[in-house]
């Protein structure tokens, strides 16, 4: 299943229909309901990058470095701590700006 931006206003299968469309760019924008400045966009891409591009981030953004999540790791694997604790733990020896959620 294809996964549509949800701000998208257009479908991959418009998107190719675009592109295959012929007339002026004007009468296109008419036909499919979208600006002129969509469809000059579309027709200078690709044919094959009709579909959305991924929004995820090419890297994860993280506080601790790989030696120092190594560390965490190994103090909740040998101290067993509760996810709370490892914080403060984490916070005052490893890295003061370390989150619950980089844990």
């Amino acid at each position: 299943m294809t996964n549509i931006h949800p701000q998208a206003r257009t479908t991959p299968k418009v998107r190719a229909e675009i592109q295959k469309a012929t007339g002026t760019q004007r009468e296109i924008a008419a036909q499919f309901n979208v600006t002129v400045a969509t469809v000059r966009k579309w027709r200078s891409r690709d044919p094959d990058a009709v579909q959305d591009r991924s929004h995820r981030p090419n890297r994860l953004s993280t506080t601790l470095s790989p030696a120092q999540e190594g560390i965490v790791i190994e103090l909740r694997r040998t101290l067993l701590l509760p996810l709370d604790d490892l914080l403060v733990v984490t916070r005052e020896f490893i890295h003061a700006g370390a989150s619950r959620a980089a844990l």
